[in-house]
């Protein structure tokens, strides 16, 4: 992880270093993605429940309430359980559009004991705004929210 997710991640410990509620941290976790990184339009996160995503606490424009298993950007990356990277979002087949201004989109799975409990989406107006740097370093953002988060209660997930 270069130094600049380095330090985004000691600024989300510090964060939640005293709170444990996973949905609030989330909120935390959100909200300083949107200020700290550049060339967003969307920072937020969808959580698994009953074979479908759910919109969770987010900054941006109203977003798609509920995305399929296996649907759009979001709804593969939990279905490989797997980083997805799309440089030009019209170009990703079932594409959804939830806020026509993005462009590129970068959606890292937030798996834990290996089960997907959602992903953390993040979207930019810019074309190929995301690169293996941001995956990286957003990946060691998602381990400190799910190991400083009480798993147990927001999913019935030890944690």
């Amino acid at each position: 992880m270069n130094g600049f997710y380095q330090g985004l991640a000691q600024q989300l410990a510090g964060l939640i270093e005293d709170e444990q509620d996973f949905i609030a941290n989330c909120a935390n976790c959100s909200a300083l993605l949107m200020a700290e990184l550049e060339r967003l339009n969307w920072a937020g996160f969808y959580f698994a429940r009953d074979g479908e995503l759910v919109l969770g606490p987010f900054q941006g424009m109203p977003a798609c309430t509920r995305i399929a298993w296996g649907e759009g950007v979001c709804g593969t990356a939990a279905q490989l359980a797997d980083c997805i990277i799309v440089p030009d979002v019209h170009e990703f087949p079932g594409h959804i559009a939830c806020d026509s201004r993005s462009r590129s989109e970068l959606v890292i799975p937030l798996i834990w004991q290996d089960e997907v409990l959602g992903v953390l989406d993040l979207d930019s107006p810019e074309v190929d705004r995301f690169g293996e740097e941001d995956r990286d370093g957003l990946q060691g953002i998602v381990e400190v929210l799910l190991g400083g988060s009480d798993l147990w209660s927001a999913f019935g997930t030890s944690g």
